[in-house]
């Protein structure tokens, strides 16, 4: 890896590709950039239902047939089964964790991860959403946006979907501009936070805005992460935006936000999800869990 002058961001790297954000952390912007081009986020076909707020009267859904319907998808989601032998990943160097940006499976399988970035919205309906359908998330929070409820993603880690909580650390720096010493800090506490509060100390980290260089490898190693997480997928408010091409690929790594109607123009956490649950269904894909591959 070269120093500051790689760019992560909108580039093509040794197998490391990012889209540069600015949607991202305290930002409001929901729309996440390739480089400096922004992609406007188009309209969601008229075929695609967006999901009503399920009625405080219905009674609970459960993770079986009737649970997809509550949240406005047409069929039920289909998950991928745990491997039986986990992908061959690349190598990280001596002293550094691992880039992953796509998990390298079968051309003829077609699974997706989900993960969600930040922690700014804590909407209680999306914890319900999430219960029902035992949507496996991989959840990268920031401390300065989750920490005012960290029980909120407590409750989302517990929910029996396997969710796991994972370091996008203290305060959301573009950490390329950052010197080693200020990069560690805000990434091994992020770690510590996340270890005192949910007993784990996390192997996962993503960057903020998926910027890093060397230092940022180095310090993610040193604060015990294994695995630095990109993404090759994002989604906007009704759509995805691709890295590369105009469809999802086996093994793509889908990056979401926690974000509520102030940063999605009207648009619920809770609807936003459909969308993306619904563009992978039109796909053909089904969802893994993160860690089972990792």
């Amino acid at each position: 890896m070269k120093h500051a002058r790689r760019l992560v961001a909108g580039t093509l790297t040794a197998g490391a590709l990012a889209l540069s954000l600015t949607g991202c952390g305290n930002s409001v912007d929901p729309i996440e950039r390739l480089g400096r081009k922004a992609v406007p986020d188009p309209v969601a076909p008229s075929a695609s239902p967006s999901p009503s707020a399920p009625s405080a009267a219905a009674p609970p859904a459960s993770a079986g047939d009737q649970a997809y319907k509550k949240w406005g998808l047409t069929a039920p989601v289909e998950y991928a089964p745990k491997p039986a032998q986990k992908p061959q990943l690349p190598k990280a160097a001596p002293g550094k964790a691992a880039v992953v940006d796509r998990i390298p499976v079968p051309a003829t399988d077609k699974v997706v991860f989900l993960t969600f970035d930040d922690g700014a919205e804590k909407d209680p309906e999306f914890l319900k959403m999430a219960a029902d359908l035992k949507l496996p998330i991989s959840m990268f929070l920031t401390h300065n946006v989750a920490s005012s409820d960290y029980g909120h993603f407590e409750k989302l880690r517990d929910n029996g979907s396997g969710s796991t909580i994972n370091n996008h650390t203290l305060t959301h720096p573009n950490l390329r501009t950052l010197p080693f010493a200020a990069q560690k800090k805000e990434i091994c506490g992020q770690q510590e936070n996340l270890e005192k509060r949910f007993g784990k100390r996390p192997t996962l980290f993503r960057p903020p805005f998926g910027n890093y260089n060397d230092d940022t490898l180095k310090a993610a190693s040193e604060c015990g992460a294994s695995s630095v997480v990109l993404w090759r997928t994002s989604m906007q408010i009704n759509n995805f935006q691709y890295a590369e091409g105009s469809a999802l690929k086996p093994g793509d790594i889908i990056l979401a936000h926690f974000r509520g109607p102030s940063e999605l123009k009207g648009t619920t956490e809770t609807q936003m999800t459909t969308h993306m649950l619904q563009r992978i269904q039109e796909q053909g894909y089904r969802i893994g869990r993160l860690e089972d591959y990792l």
